[in-house]
């Protein structure tokens, strides 16, 4: 076993047969000779902890098993753009509609976290306008930021994702570089959504127009 003196901080080892098993003990550093005490008592595993660490539910739905059910379309042609939104307020998500739909897209709601990441299992959309308050009194803790924080980049530039805040300022790109989305949207701004996605939108895909151009000339896309 290992010890480590927070006085002196030396770090010595002591042999697993001499350390007293399930309790408790002292013993004087070497170095300075101040008092320390182990714990050599066994640490309760996460699956005996009462359920503290239970899986997240971005690993529960990415190990479920195939549902049909879960698919958002049933056919869409190649080439459709397509759009999920994940908006608790039943007013601002009709407003979202409204406006992905006026910009092009075909466009279905995800009625919870949940059911959001089941339907981003089986398609890629084009377009994810999230809430960063899904399903979630904690920005930092949006399921749905999560997974998409785990899709491989090439699965993940293929969507555009714009996050709702009520903490910063439309358009803010450093706000936007580090919760990692392409855009962020102030509740504020409501009335002019469909001016800001399509803008963000544009400027997005002018700016990687250059790259997917030249996989295209590689047949790698």
């Amino acid at each position: 076993m290992e010890i480590n003196c927070d006085n002196c901080n030396t770090r010595f080892n002591i042999p697993d047969e001499k350390v007293p098993k399930g309790k408790v003990f002292a013993l004087a550093c070497p170095k300075c000779k101040e008092k320390i005490t182990v714990d050599a008592r066994e640490k309760p595993s996460p699956a005996s902890s009462g359920g503290a660490n239970k899986n997240s539910l971005v690993e529960e739905v990415s190990s479920d098993k195939y549902n049909a059910s879960d698919r958002p379309f049933d056919f869409v042609e190649e080439g459709t753009k397509t759009a999920l939104l994940c908006e608790p307020d039943p007013q601002i998500r009709g407003v979202l509609r409204k406006a992905t739909e006026s910009l092009g897209f075909v466009t279905t709601d995800a009625s919870s976290a949940r059911d959001a990441l089941k339907q981003m299992r089986f398609h890629t959309f084009t377009l994810i306008v999230l809430n960063e308050l899904f399903e979630t009194d904690n920005p930092d803790n949006n399921h749905v930021l999560k997974y998409l924080g785990r899709q491989d980049i090439s699965t993940r530039r293929q969507m555009f994702v714009a996050l709702i805040t009520t903490k910063h300022r439309t358009m803010d790109n450093m706000a936007a570089f580090t919760k990692s989305v392409n855009v962020v949207i102030n509740t504020k701004n409501m009335n002019e959504i469909e001016k800001i996605l399509h803008s963000a939108i544009a400027e997005h895909t002018a700016f990687y127009k250059v790259f997917v151009d030249s996989l295209k000339k590689l047949d790698r896309i």
